[in-house]
């Protein structure tokens, strides 16, 4: 539904003018930029990683988290590659059709609702701060006049459906079994030869 309300900006003439028109207001028209958006989009997905690494266990393992987000990575970006070059929709600040829908906004709440989902358990606040994140994301798309409104609104609805598609296929591809292993187990061991010395390692997954 919110896809579809934010297409309507882009095919009806009322709608586009009102979207001109909270450009103005948003847009930073001749100030300064900022940049911080095109880096702030990762932030809640590597947060998933960061907060494992210092030791806030997660709903899944490494190896199940990193399918879920490469599920909702590739299930996201062909979604919005297919929409950018159907819809061809002019940028705010260019010439360049691939405006609508904003690429950063989806990829910022696919990893805010990554994480959301991840740590919901120990504090659904964390999976808050990542929307946060997102959000704010969203914002300086419209803010440095590369995105309108519109833009973000379908972006954010296609971030979080692609994630939550991921949660909902994940269990039904990859179901436990005796071929299926959630643990990961590393194995090395060293080698020597006249020239050279070394280690070998194996990562079984």
């Amino acid at each position: 539904m919110g896809i579809g309300t934010a297409a309507l900006f882009v095919c009806d003439g009322w709608f586009t003018e009102q979207r001109e028109n909270v450009q103005d207001l948003l847009s930073a028209k001749g100030r300064n930029k900022i940049k911080f958006d095109d880096y702030m989009q990762y932030s809640p997905m590597v947060a998933v990683y960061g907060l494992n690494l210092a030791g806030v266990k997660g709903k899944h393992s490494f190896k199940g988290r990193t399918i879920i987000l490469a599920m909702s990575y590739a299930t996201m970006g062909m979604i919005v590659n297919t929409m950018k070059y159907s819809f061809k929709e002019k940028r705010p600040d260019s010439n360049t059709r691939n405006s609508f829908p904003s690429g950063h906004t989806a990829t910022a709440f696919m990893g805010a609702e990554f994480l959301y989902r991840e740590y919901r358990d120990v504090s659904p606040w964390i999976g808050y701060a990542g929307y946060a994140i997102a959000a704010i994301t969203g914002y300086l798309r419209i803010y440095n006049d590369r995105h309108y409104l519109n833009d973000v609104v379908a972006g954010a609805c296609i971030g979080v459906l692609s994630t939550k598609l991921a949660y909902w296929l994940y269990p039904k591809i990859f179901k436990k079994s005796e071929c299926y292993k959630e643990h990961v187990a590393i194995v090395t061991l060293p080698y020597y030869s006249a020239k050279e010395v070394g280690l070998n390692m194996c990562i079984c997954f």
